[in-house]
């Protein structure tokens, strides 16, 4: 009898043992500043990328920067992202949520005053949610603990920085934090790795102090509020050098004595052995070819379903490998923005009606491709349109039972054909209802819906679609997260028109108070997205737009252009060398769109 029972607590300790191991973490913590001092207080100096493992692509990237983009009123108010923001002033408070029955921590909190961020790290082992879910300035964080150590994985992060004087960071960085407690003493270590801009993972770390007094309600606040800071300058402008144009950076060395080749960072040069090497070798020792012409991203969807995600209210985004749809559900019916191909219209329409068992009103097209109308008559046929009257009786009671088709009068010009004539799609999948201005505003499901058209940006017939009360926008193929944008020339696109549509989508959006969420935009590839997503993808556009540009006035030709790679530093996130839209397809239909143009 004794024997079990000391077995018995035995086996207790050894359960008992990891939650007798966790540290109390709660409190209000200061940073001690102590360490890289000058890249967390006043900040490097242009130029210096010493002790960053990057790549020559984002070596590019900042070089290129120009820190007057940071006053652009879309830009000012942008928070730090979550590896980067525990290493400037801050006060940290770190808190528990618990299961009010259980007990169980739910979560830990974390609210950093700087840019009044606050922090969520799961601790009830829930998964990461997946790839098309949006990005945010502190990602989303899973915590286990090792011993009295905290570990958190972080991911889903936006495009932030890793040395605030250029240096990008993608939104495909992820990280692992350790916080370990002693005492009065807390300690972060973070090891962060980036597949675009990092030739390997970098490691760092940072020390905070309890705080025994309680600081002032002002200690905590960091309000923003955008302006326009130079009343003269376009809008719309994109600050930035071109390729080996920035006149401050070898300046910027020389005032602290910086040699070039340090300066220059580089996975090699964090080696002890590096210092030894000579100047030639050294060199060549940073060159790298770590994804430079290829995008290093993972597909979001890598089955043949089609996934749900919820946006807002009654709008969903419904995910698949052709594409994204939107799905408005509401007592008039259901709307869709896109159909997807005909193959894959039979998922999409199961998955709509497990969310609304009303009936398909309106299915809207944002332009002329497959991919977006190839459903159209399958989508169509599931509905109803709510008419009657004259109508039925001049056109015939088929018109009533099925779904309208609504999308921009070049849509339907580009899909029909003559009498006699094969068509691109069949008769069923052509829009029933067209508009040939700018806009088409209607109310449905009690709420206003805005489809605006964007003049030859993708195609010469793309069109958003407003759903004002949820606000969310549907934008179709003018933005995509997971490429370059797509031109088809042959249907009236061009580059002028994407950066076009860009900007309006910008406009039409309005953020959170801390940029992230507010509007969110339903793009026609990739993850669901917000302002500063199309902000950073539109400032990519201009900046490949500028250097092109750059190149024909200095009498390039298109092979030249391509030979010296403008998107060099973009590439490894938006970049193909094969598939339906390369990289050099990209450049070409930027190219042949500046030929005696102007944007």
């Amino acid at each position: 009898m004794r024997v079990c029972s000391a077995s018995l607590v035995a086996l207790a300790l050894c359960v008992a043992a990891p939650a007798l191991a966790q540290i109390d973490m709660s409190g209000a913590w200061r940073t001690l500043r102590h360490e890289d001092l000058p890249d967390r207080g006043p900040g490097v100096g242009l130029g210096d990328y010493s002790g960053i493992p990057l790549t020559d692509a984002a070596r590019q990237w900042a070089q290129s920067w120009d820190a007057s983009r940071l006053s652009m009123p879309e830009q000012q108010c942008r928070a730090h992202v979550a590896h980067y923001i525990y290493r400037g002033p801050m006060n940290l408070r770190i808190w528990e949520e618990k299961d009010p029955r259980t007990q169980e921590v739910i979560a830990l909190k974390h609210y950093v005053s700087t840019y009044e961020q606050t922090r969520t790290i799961w601790m009830d082992g829930r998964p990461h949610p997946p790839g098309y879910a949006p990005h945010t300035w502190m990602g989303f964080s899973t915590g286990r603990w090792e011993g009295d150590r905290l570990v958190v994985e972080t991911t889903h992060i936006k495009q932030g920085w890793h040395r605030r004087n250029g240096v990008p960071a993608s939104d495909l960085t992820t990280f692992t934090e350790h916080f370990v407690r002693h005492g009065d003493s807390l300690t972060q270590i973070t090891v962060i790795r980036d597949p675009v801009y990092f030739t390997q993972p970098m490691v760092k770390s940072q020390h905070f102090g309890l705080v025994l007094r309680a600081l002032p309600q002002r200690s905590w606040l960091w309000p923003c509020t955008a302006v326009v800071e130079v009343a003269t300058r376009d809008p719309h402008e994109v600050p930035h050098f071109l390729p080996g144009m920035n006149p401050y950076i070898e300046s910027s060395r020389a005032e602290v004595n910086l040699p070039s080749d340090g300066a220059e960072g580089g996975g090699a040069s964090l080696y002890p052995e590096w210092r030894e090497l000579s100047t030639n070798k050294k060199r060549d020792s940073l060159r790298t070819t770590v994804g430079p012409a290829e995008s290093v991203m993972e597909p979001l969807v890598a089955d043949d379903e089609v996934h749900i995600w919820p946006v807002r209210d009654n709008v969903y985004m419904l995910v698949s490998r052709d594409g994204n749809s939107t799905v408005q559900l509401g007592r008039d019916g259901v709307v869709v923005v896109d159909a997807m191909t005909e193959s894959r219209a039979p998922k999409l329409l199961a998955a709509i009606q497990s969310l609304s068992d009303q009936p398909i009103r309106y299915v809207i097209n944002t332009h002329a491709h497959a991919d977006k109308m190839g459903g159209n008559a399958i989508l169509a046929a599931a509905g109803s349109t709510r008419t009657g009257g004259v109508v039925v009786a001049q056109a015939g009671s088929a018109i009533a039972e099925s779904a309208a088709i609504l999308a921009h009068e070049n849509v339907l010009q580009q899909v029909s054909a003559p009498t006699g004539q094969e068509s691109a799609l069949p008769y069923a999948a052509w829009p029933s209802e067209t508009f040939f201005n700018d806009r088409r505003d209607f109310t449905v499901n009690d709420e206003g819906l805005v489809v605006q058209h964007m003049q030859n940006a993708h195609t010469d017939g793309d069109t958003l679609v407003f759903f004002r009360r949820s606000d969310v926008i549907a934008v179709g193929d003018v933005f995509s997260t997971t490429s370059y944008p797509v031109i088809d020339q042959a249907r009236g696109g061009s580059i002028q028109g994407i950066i076009a549509a860009l900007n309006s989508i910008i406009d039409l959006a309005i953020p959170d108070v801390d940029y992230q969420g507010g509007t969110m935009i339903v793009p026609g590839h990739g993850r669901l997205s917000d302002e500063m997503d199309v902000v950073e993808y539109r400032d990519m556009v201009v900046i490949i737009y500028d250097r092109v540009a750059d190149m024909i006035n200095r009498g390039l030709s298109l092979r030249q252009v391509q030979a010296q790679r403008p998107t060099f530093d973009f590439d490894a996130r938006y970049g193909a060398e094969s598939g339906p839209w390369t990289t050099q397809m990209f450049v070409e239909a930027v190219y042949n769109g500046l030929a005696g143009a102007s944007r």
